[in-house]
């Protein structure tokens, strides 16, 4: 058997350039390379690897966590055709990739964790940044890792890694079961050498299949959906990652059945599609959740039914209501005791267009479709001209970037009251235009996130919608995009605090106790001083940035014609007034207020909240 002698971290990465996927006879590479930082843990082996592979190119983050939101957004982006690796020392380094992790794995997007771990030799114990345990050697802050991970293995040995690799490729290649694939690479053994299999560093083609569910239970959609009166679709992410846009277009065509659309799944048709509904659930829109609501038949598509798409199991309130769920993960498939169609989005659309031949809604319940369209449009008008300041509101802000971007172009988002008016009010005109981290919701993804989307397809126009709270969480990134030359252009909408939250601990009688950025005040104890004044512009300029200062309507047309005109990442800075809210729409979020309190106002909520949970169900 032919060999070649490498260390461990050379193999790794000669392994991880030679690895291709295919789907629908589409060949690509499916790593793009390797994020990463280098430190003890890993300098002198994955380090030393990727130094003597320029062909294999390695990227400088600034942020763990970032660079796995980075190479998290790519895969999205890629629809899960394409991936990165990321490397860190030990400690700290790995420890912080850990929410990175978590955001991949709960969204179902493969990223390559490479954290380096403590000497598997054990004799120079313990090193810097171990955590040392009285009960066991085998045991590293790597350990965390599991719990967020869908594959998790510790390379103790050389002639290890072989077998590792191949599991590690199977999960991330698969539609089901991908997210974040951990490896724990002890220092000492990165570096050391062994004979590896010539053919381990082939090229290896993962086939990305396209299942088909079963034939009985296929028959039995057809008969449930040719049998309902009110039926409603609500498209998830798997329907984007599906490339299942095209297919559901022709089924809803053909039988005039509404589409709902969860925030993953936003863009899987355009706005103006007359049976696109836009947003369904908690963010939603009035005429998707009244429609929801009264649904004889529910057939999801690609989506694991979260509670802000099923507003905490109250959304389905039709006594009789049916489930048909189409998705690859038989975990979401088997989800409100649904008739499970485990198999790919695009096809098993498809076959459900060509046997409902003939089939089509009700003359009345498409008027109201019609009716429901029509009404939400004007209501998306009237929030985009409020004509509201200055400070302007948030939602203003959202349709002047809605209106000025081009069909082509993304926005970003993942964390605050953005997502929420995001899914309601943003206008997609392609499937890719709506990029939305919230399955993890987690603060700081944004300009990590559309610096991935950008690297993803340089062509395209990347608008990084962020708050104030998640941009002082994580705006590292913006460095490593003009390292990079990787323009983006980054709205920050500054309201002195935490928007959603605060109108979150309103609505539950706490009056935003916490949420808002001021100083302490010594006659209460509290954070209820003076407002907090921080020169967001001037910070952004030190990190390289062309900044525009904001103010108006006009001011904000002004400078997203100026950002575009720009070569480098712009980031245009406007405050907003934190109290002009988008209302909600037919739709409830479960958060539980407190049953005991010594408000008036908490006693109110919880009242309310007691009746309000009385509408969940249990489908069984």
């Amino acid at each position: 058997m032919k060999t070649e002698r490498l260390t461990t971290a050379q193999a790794l990465i000669t392994f991880l350039k030679n690895q291709h996927v295919e789907r629908d006879e589409k060949q690509f590479p499916f790593f793009a390379g390797v994020w990463g930082i280098f430190g003890h843990g890993n300098v002198a082996g994955v380090g030393q690897a990727l130094q003597q592979t320029p062909d294999f190119r390695y990227y400088l983050a600034r942020n763990e966590q970032a660079m796995v939101h980075s190479a998290t957004a790519y895969a999205k982006m890629s629809n899960r055709l394409r991936a990165f690796a990321c490397t860190s020392s030990i400690g700290p380094g790995a420890t912080n990739m850990i929410t990175g992790a978590a955001t991949a794995t709960i969204n179902r997007l493969p990223v390559l964790l490479l954290p380096g771990d403590i000497f598997a030799r054990r004799n120079v114990a313990p090193v810097l940044q171990q955590l040392e345990s009285g009960s066991t050697q085998d045991i590293s802050v790597n350990d965390a890792f599991k719990p967020v991970s869908r594959y998790w293995d510790r390379i103790n040995r050389a002639d290890q890694l072989p077998f590792a690799l191949m599991q590690a490729m199977r999960v991330l290649t698969s539609p089901a079961d991908t997210g974040a694939v951990t490896l724990a690479l002890p220092q000492d053994v990165q570096a050391e050498a062994w004979d590896y299999p010539a053919e381990l560093f082939e090229l290896r083609v993962w086939h990305i299949p396209r299942p088909l569910a079963d034939r009985t239970l296929l028959a039995r959609a057809v008969e449930w959906i040719r049998a309902a009166q009110k039926p409603f679709i609500i498209a998830g992410g798997g329907v984007i990652y599906s490339e299942a846009g095209e297919a559901l277009a022709r089924l809803v065509e053909q039988s005039g059945i509404p589409v709902g659309e969860t925030m993953a799944g936003k863009g899987t048709l355009r706005w103006n599609h007359p049976q696109n509904l836009e947003a369904v659930g908690v963010t939603g829109t009035s005429g998707s959740n009244v429609l929801a609501r009264e649904a004889d038949l529910v057939i999801a598509v690609g989506t694991r039914l979260s509670d802000f798409t099923t507003a905490s199991k109250t959304a389905f309130q039709h006594p009789g209501v049916r489930f048909i769920n189409i998705n690859v993960a038989e975990l979401d498939a088997h989800k409100h005791g649904a008739l499970p169609l485990v198999a790919d989005a695009r096809v098993t659309l498809d076959e459900l267009r060509e046997a409902l031949e003939g089939y089509a809604v009700g003359g009345e319940y498409a008027a109201r479709i019609s009716s429901f369209k029509e009404q939400w449009k004007a209501e998306v008008e009237r929030l985009f001209n409020r004509r509201q300041g200055p400070p302007i509101s948030q939602s203003e802000v959202i349709g002047i970037v809605n209106s000025f971007s081009q069909p082509e172009d993304v926005v970003v988002c993942a964390a605050g009251s953005l997502p929420g008016d995001l899914h309601k009010l943003w206008r997609t005109h392609d499937p890719k235009g709506y990029h939305l981290e919230y399955g993890n919701s987690c603060m700081g993804y944004e300009i990590a996130g559309g610096l991935g989307v950008k690297m993803a397809d340089p062509a395209r126009e990347v608008y990084v919608m962020v708050g104030d709270g998640s941009y002082l969480m994580m705006s590292s990134e913006i460095v490593t995009s003009i390292q990079e030359g990787y323009k983006l252009t980054i709205v920050l909408l500054n309201n002195y605090g935490f928007s959603s939250i605060g109108g979150l601990s309103q609505a539950l009688g706490s009056g935003g106790f916490g949420t808002d950025y001021r100083t302490r005040r010594a006659e209460s104890g509290q954070l209820d001083g003076a407002r907090l004044e921080v020169d967001f512009a001037a910070n952004a300029a030190s990190l390289g940035t062309h900044v525009i200062r904001a103010t108006t309507r006009d001011d904000l047309q002004g400078a997203l014609k100026e950002a575009h005109q720009q070569e480098r990442t712009t980031v245009i800075v406007i405050e907003v007034d934190k109290e002009v809210r988008v209302p909600g729409y037919e739709s409830w979020w479960d958060v539980p207020v407190a049953e005991l309190s010594e408000l008036e106002s908490v006693k109110r909520a919880r009242e309310a909240y007691d009746e309000a949970v009385k509408r969940e169900r249990n489908f069984l």
